[in-house]
């Protein structure tokens, strides 16, 4: 019995010796940590890649691949700066703005009536051309904004052009100041109407006549020229200025189209319509002929 009792005593002291120290852990409880590390590197490379990476996969169907969330989202990335020209380079030009459809030119305005009174121009100038002396003045009707003295120098040029009536023999032409043979006067529509009824003539307020006294022109034809004019309302100042002089020096009648795709006589009221004719502003062509056509 006491042999026995002093080795139960001994088995005793060396198991309360083990229980004492630490324990290893088994095999299963040391594989779940290694798992557990494994998921926890996985975790955060992916977040790493969906913070700064490029972006997520596209799954087989088409669809995105829903990116991991964060509590504390990455930073938007600021913009870069807009990199300043360098000494050796100019900046790129902006580019020009489109004009707006108000910057477009509008046509003048005109004045539908004035006071009925002239302002002559103070101007005198060489006879141009050969045959009979016809002195002419000009003047222009007050408050239309039309200077008298360069209305004047533009009818000088018209009357002795190489195409126009005194180059050809129908006339000497000389500006003057007064005691003039004609008068040509620049009028308002209104005003314009009233010279032109005075001998029979109705204009209504848009066309120029041929009077007594001389030459009346329409204030609208004379800054507007006319729809049926292929050109500049200057130069349909030379038309305007051609067939009523060409009345003043005694062509009475008006004349129509000589043909398709000829040039229109000068004396044609080329404003009622080309009938096939292209639009010409003077009485002669280059040649030194006369343009003309049938009697209307």
């Amino acid at each position: 019995m006491g042999q026995r009792a002093a080795a139960r005593n001994g088995r005793s002291r060396r198991r309360s010796r083990r229980n004492t120290g630490r324990r290893r852990p088994t095999g299963p409880i040391l594989l779940l940590g290694v798992c557990l590390a494994l998921m926890s590197v996985g975790a955060g490379a992916a977040l790493a890649h969906w913070r700064g990476g490029p972006p997520p996969a596209e799954a087989a169907d088409g669809t995105d691949v829903a990116p991991l969330m964060s509590q504390d989202p990455a930073p938007e990335p600021s913009a870069s700066p807009s990199p300043s020209p360098s000494a050796g380079s100019s900046p790129k030009p902006k580019p020009k703005p489109s004009p707006s459809p108000s910057a477009k030119s509008e046509p003048p305005s005109v004045p539908a009536s004035g006071p009925g009174t002239f302002t002559v121009a103070q101007s005198s100038g060489t006879a141009a051309g050969t045959g009979t002396l016809r002195r002419y003045k000009v003047e222009v009707e007050d408050g239309i904004d039309v200077s008298a003295q360069q209305a004047a120098a533009e009818i000088q040029q018209i009357l002795a052009h190489p195409r126009g009536w005194a180059a050809n023999g129908r006339g000497r032409f000389q500006l003057v100041s007064s005691n003039a043979d004609f008068v040509i006067r620049i009028a308002t529509p209104a005003t314009a109407d009233k010279l032109c009824l005075a001998v029979g003539l109705n204009t209504r307020g848009e066309l120029n006549c041929e009077t007594t006294e001389g030459v009346v022109v329409n204030l609208r034809r004379w800054l507007l020229g006319s729809p049926t004019f292929a050109g500049t309302p200057a130069e349909y100042r030379h038309l305007i200025i051609n067939h009523e002089v060409g009345h003043e020096i005694g062509i009475r009648q008006h004349m129509g189209c000589p043909g398709p795709g000829e040039p229109a006589p000068v004396m044609m009221q080329q404003i009622k319509g080309l009938k096939g004719c292209v639009s010409n502003a003077w009485p002669y062509d280059d040649d030194g002929t006369y343009l003309s056509g049938p009697p209307v």
